[in-house]
């Protein structure tokens, strides 16, 4: 069965250029010039990802974000933010605002499609058991453990939801607020300084087996897990 994939943008022909895309790649699209047209289309039917422009006549981007992550319909639908805004900063509001990936005007299909593809497997990974593979580590999700190799690794219980996100999460710069917010939850309130914690005491449990280094600091950023160790 084909993913409905919901395009929210206020420009025709870019609706038509995503659709053309999302054709090819075998997806379904549906269309939505605006917020009051997004949610009929979700409430017609909820599609399995959403494309959303930043700026939209009315509502922009970032607040639907916000507001589909509230509600339990939509919460957990996968957003890639369609933008023209390429600055960290703006990159970084918007994956705070929720949405799970941002493609840059211009773009060519190909990247949007890689794009989608990627986020969607994510999200499958999420839905099943909560197993997965990046380089040397492996999470079997049904018995809550973590190996390097055949090598079981001893970690604690944040330690361990902080792992799962950052890989399935890989290769991508996330600030201690927003890991705060993805590991933690939104609304329990936890020093910053308490992720540095949680990162040394993951990178001590990974140490002996020589994994330490795919948890990586990126200066003035936050943290990236990475197959590249550096």
């Amino acid at each position: 069965m084909q993913k409905r994939i919901l395009i929210v943008d206020d420009e025709p022909a870019i609706r038509e250029m995503v659709a053309y895309a999302l054709r090819k790649g075998e997806y379904e699209p549906v269309h939505a010039g605006d917020a009051r047209e997004a949610q009929t289309a979700i409430a017609e039917k909820v599609p399995d990802l959403i494309l959303l422009d930043w700026m939209l006549p009315g509502s922009s981007g970032l607040e639907l974000a916000r507001r589909w992550r509230k509600d339990e319909l939509t919460r957990d639908i996968p957003i890639i933010m369609l933008t023209a805004r390429g600055e960290e900063n703006d990159r970084v509001s918007g994956l705070e605002s929720g949405v799970d990936d941002y493609v840059v005007k211009p773009f060519s299909a190909r990247e949007l499609l890689a794009r989608i593809r990627a986020v969607m497997r994510r999200s499958r990974e999420d839905e099943d058991d909560g197993s997965v593979t990046v380089g040397g580590l492996r999470i079997d999700g049904a018995a809550h453990r973590v190996f390097a190799g055949d090598q079981s690794v001893h970690v604690g219980p944040t330690e361990y939801r902080l792992l799962h996100f950052f890989m399935t999460h890989a290769e991508r710069v996330y600030t201690r607020t927003q890991l705060l917010d993805h590991v933690w939850g939104g609304n329990v309130y936890v020093e910053e300084r308490t992720v540095d914690v949680h990162i040394r005491r993951l990178r001590k449990a990974l140490e002996p087996y020589r994994l330490d280094d795919m948890v990586q600091t990126v200066r003035g950023s936050g943290y990236r897990f990475s197959a590249a160790m550096a």
